[in-house]
């Protein structure tokens, strides 16, 4: 019996999907729930699993790069065909035959012999023309197994693995740093090449030799030096060998990364910060990430298509400073979690925005959208780039519930490890510029959002308070929005709310018990 493996609904408004990779091959026998694909939609990656174990047939117009729409075939598998005589739930074990054949051949015979194949860069999405090669995991000549992640490719939206197809000798195509289009080759994999002898154990050996000082540099620098600091491994291994300040040395590789000639130069001028000397009349070019070119066009695009105005005002920090003062240790016992600005920022904007709903509204064509939530996104400065996670259902959220997402986020973030759906679906912004001392800005609104909320740096000025003349902490808030749905008045009156609410933090713990309701929330 034949039965054919559908396209499965993935969400009321996906219509179609992409094939990204299938991991089986015509005509392999499959197991039941095993998986035979990956498969893309504009949202999310998934798999596609077999429904019975059987002979795989790939269907004409599901070749990998293939676009599908919901419920057409992607395959079929003929139930009736019998399985192979050695077990079909471990590829690699394919070669078996050849060791009962040649028991002496078998440690150094390959999994596989299909030549020299191409590992090409694959579809990532519709929108998606061309991926940056970020960093290769495995060197040049190094013999790589079926399904080991080689390199990580950076496309404008996200950061993916590329694995072997098969097991090999791998021969590196694209170099750091490269940009390539869609099908363009990354790598090759020769096949007909022998496995080493000690691959089955490749972290035993250094591990098993902990004394011998040889083999030693290579691994002691991958924990030598920070971790936020990249750097290749020969660098790293000069860096610890010699005791350079990482700090120190700006990296000319691919996104600053520290090659060995940037830690030469350092060495060879002590003293001196490599990067900071005199200025030259040289110059330099760099290729723009994709992050970044994603950033630049959706920016254009906010300033063009919106009719975008800018609000002011000033908040007086002194209560909330004084509250956290006060309710900070408690507060960290209690949750194991700082109390920090944003969560009375969030909430202050979470109330405002049930008061004035076009503020937390988008325009869809000749529509207006309006939100009955508050998924707030905040704005991070990442290590690649602006990146805009979203607290989901931030007006249901408690102040330590909205910390401890605000720091999940930022982690993630940093560590740049942040999915699309963190990344997407946002009512309303908010950024902090004051982190870096910014005393003003005029925020760009974070496109199809209507309004972002621009908080900046906390400065002591002199203020005019009952005639007299005191020194208050003070913030400038800065709202920028779209007049095409939000009116003036609108705008003014939610940040007049906003600016209120900070200052008298109380409406935000509700209650007369400041300390109770602090916790409580």
């Amino acid at each position: 019996m034949v039965i054919e493996i559908k396209v499965p609904t993935v969400g009321e408004s996906i219509s179609e999907v992409t094939i990204a990779k299938w991991l089986k091959k015509d005509g392999d026998y499959v197991q039941q729930d095993e998986v035979l694909c990956e498969m893309e939609s504009e949202k999310a990656t998934f798999e596609l699993n077999a429904e019975k174990a059987g002979i795989l047939k790939i269907a004409p117009a599901a070749q990998e790069g293939a676009t599908l729409k919901i419920g057409d075939v992607a395959c079929t598998i003929d139930t009736d065909a019998a399985a192979p005589a050695a077990s079909a739930s471990a590829p690699v074990t394919a070669a078996a035959p050849v060791a009962e054949a040649a028991p002496t051949a078998a440690p150094a015979a390959p999994a596989v012999n299909k030549g020299t194949i191409e590992m090409k860069v694959p579809t990532v999405g519709e929108s998606i023309s061309e991926v940056t090669l970020v960093k290769w995991l495995k060197k040049d000549g190094d013999y790589v197994e079926r399904d080991e992640v080689v390199c990580e490719l950076e496309s404008e939206k996200a950061t993916f693995e590329l694995n072997a197809e098969e097991a090999g000798v791998l021969i590196t195509v694209g170099k750091e740093g490269d940009t390539l289009k869609i099908g363009d080759v990354a790598c090759k994999i020769d096949t007909s090449a022998a496995r080493p002898a000690g691959k089955a154990t490749p972290a035993a050996a250094p591990a098993a030799q902990p004394a011998k000082g040889a083999p030693q540099p290579q691994q002691a620098p991958v924990t030598s030096i920070p971790n936020d600091v990249k750097a290749s491994p020969v660098a790293a291994a000069v860096i610890a060998d010699k005791h350079v300040d990482p700090s120190s040395i700006k990296g000319s590789g691919a996104h600053g990364k520290i090659m060995k000639d940037d830690v030469y130069a350092a060495l060879d001028n002590p003293g001196v910060a490599i990067g900071q000397e005199m200025f030259t009349r040289q110059e330099r070019r760099e290729k723009m990430s994709n992050l970044r070119k994603t950033v630049s066009r959706r920016l254009v695009e906010a300033k063009n298509t919106t009719a975008m105005l800018t609000t002011f005002n000033e908040v007086d920090m002194t209560e909330i400073m004084a509250l956290r003062a006060k309710y900070k240790e408690v507060f960290k016992k209690q949750h194991e979690v700082n109390l920090g600005f944003m969560s009375f920022f969030t909430k202050a904007c979470c109330f405002a925005l049930k008061e004035f709903p076009s503020v937390n509204a988008y325009i869809d064509g000749e529509e207006l959208v309006y939100h009955d939530y508050c998924d707030i996104s905040i704005a991070v400065s990442a290590p690649k780039g602006l990146v805009v996670p979203v607290i989901r259902n931030a007006e249901s959220l408690d102040m330590a519930g909205i910390e401890k997402t605000v720091v999940e986020l930022a982690t993630k973030a940093r560590d740049n490890k942040l999915t699309m759906p963190e990344m997407t679906g946002g009512t309303f912004t908010i950024t902090n510029g004051g982190v870096f001392g910014s005393l003003m800005s005029t925020p760009i609104i974070n496109i199809p959002q209507s309004a972002i909320l621009g908080m900046h740096k906390i400065q002591d000025r002199p203020m005019a308070v009952n005639g007299q003349v005191v020194i208050r902490p003070m913030m400038y808030l800065a709202l920028s929005y779209d007049h095409r749905i939000i009116d003036g008045r609108e705008s003014v009156s939610f940040l007049v709310r906003v600016k209120e609410m900070l200052e008298n933090p109380e409406q935000l713990l509700f209650g007369k018990d400041p300390l109770k309701a602090l916790l409580k929330l």
